[in-house]
């Protein structure tokens, strides 16, 4: 399945919704859950990224469905990679 990574920066409205922030976890797993996706792992990172998340979801439509429903809460600024894994990637080079 397609694994997609979320770079996300908090909102002000995000930073003051902290002290909920393992809820809205939860409620994004069950979203991407019920979008027929897999939830890989979120890390609160240092840097320009207050969090990354990857997740699988079975295409890029069902990703992009993904990614605005969750960023419908206004919580925090989201940019979505399409990651290859290793294995795809060199099965896409061999083909050049």
């Amino acid at each position: 399945m397609p694994h997609y990574i979320s770079l996300m920066r908090w909102t002000t409205a995000g930073r003051a919704g902290l002290p909920a922030w393992r809820d809205r976890v939860e409620d994004g797993e069950r979203l991407i859950e019920k979008s027929g996706g897999k939830l890989v792992g979120v890390w609160v990172t240092l840097g320009r990224y207050d969090v990354v998340e990857v997740f699988e979801a079975p295409d890029d439509e069902t990703a992009l469905e993904i990614v605005t429903k969750l960023g419908a809460g206004g919580g925090e600024d989201t940019e979505t990679l399409r990651a290859f894994t290793r294995e795809e990637a060199e099965e896409i080079i061999r083909k050049l």
